[in-house]
């Protein structure tokens, strides 16, 4: 079982700055997919940043330009850096983890997904 733990969630002027950290609490191995998803008040969970294994990142249309997402693989740790904050960007933001374990000698892989309890990011003007 792998449970990951975020810090640095907190409010904000708009226009500023908060550094997210989410850390596994054991190896997660070299097949592995870690992000971070946010969701506000009636609204559907969305996609904010992704970052393989292998340093391969994807980012929500809405973030791009303003988030930057990293890792560090030895430390089992992803972070999301954010800055020119806007009001739209308050919500609760999840660590995510995809894990493809290896099961079999001819390579087949079996996925597993957790998620963090969220830590929340006010945006206030």
């Amino acid at each position: 079982q792998v449970q990951l733990v975020e810090s640095g969630g907190g409010s904000v002027q708009v226009g500023g700055s908060l550094r997210l950290s989410c850390r596994a609490s054991r190896n997660i191995g070299d097949r592995n997919v870690m992000g971070w998803y946010r969701q506000a008040p009636g609204k559907e969970r969305e996609l904010v940043a992704t970052i393989t294994s292998g340093g391969g990142i994807t980012y929500g249309d809405s973030v791009k330009g303003r988030f930057t997402v990293s890792r560090d693989n030895f430390q089992n740790t992803v972070y999301l850096q954010m800055s020119s904050l806007k009001p739209e960007d308050t919500a609760v933001y999840y660590c995510n983890l995809v894990v493809h374990k290896v099961v079999n000698v001819e390579g087949a892989t079996a996925t597993r997904n957790y998620w963090g309890e969220g830590t929340l990011v006010t945006v206030s003007s």
